[in-house]
């Protein structure tokens, strides 16, 4: 039995298509959902949607969002999503430097700068790990 899936970030669609289970990280927890689940609105967090297709699994890092799961489909809306596969590390590990440099030359009483080079550093600490991780080109 399989159920509709997509995961779509602010500028694209980054998955579409029928799965037979997602993982989802929530802010209250991971969430399993298989078909016919219980209609659920949920918080996301930074973290991983696992999805299982064809009985492989796909890994998809996710920066915040929210999710709506129906009994027949479920659609991630995303701040941020992408294929672990499509992960570029040379550019993930910039970002990170980049993020670790800023932070050390101090932003003074700009709490705004410092909330967005945070984020920009969980970010490119999820992706960079993520990739280590799950990334089928380098495993």
């Amino acid at each position: 039995m399989q159920m509709q899936c997509e995961i779509i970030s602010q500028d694209r669609i980054v998955f579409q298509g029928d799965v037979e289970k997602i993982s989802l990280p929530g802010v209250d927890g991971v969430a399993g959902v298989l078909p016919k689940h219980t209609p659920l609105l949920m918080v996301l967090k930074y973290g991983i949607i696992t999805i299982t297709r064809e009985g492989r699994e796909q890994y998809f890092t996710v920066a915040g969002g929210f999710a709506e799961v129906q009994p027949d489909f479920t659609t991630i809306l995303a701040d941020a999503a992408e294929n672990v596969n499509e992960i570029n590390i040379q550019r993930a590990e910039e970002a990170r430097k980049r993020a670790e440099r800023m932070l050390e030359e101090g932003l003074g009483d700009d709490q705004d700068s410092y909330l967005k080079i945070m984020a920009a550093l969980k970010r490119s600490n999820l992706r960079l790990n993520a990739a280590k991780r799950y990334n089928e080109k380098i495993s």
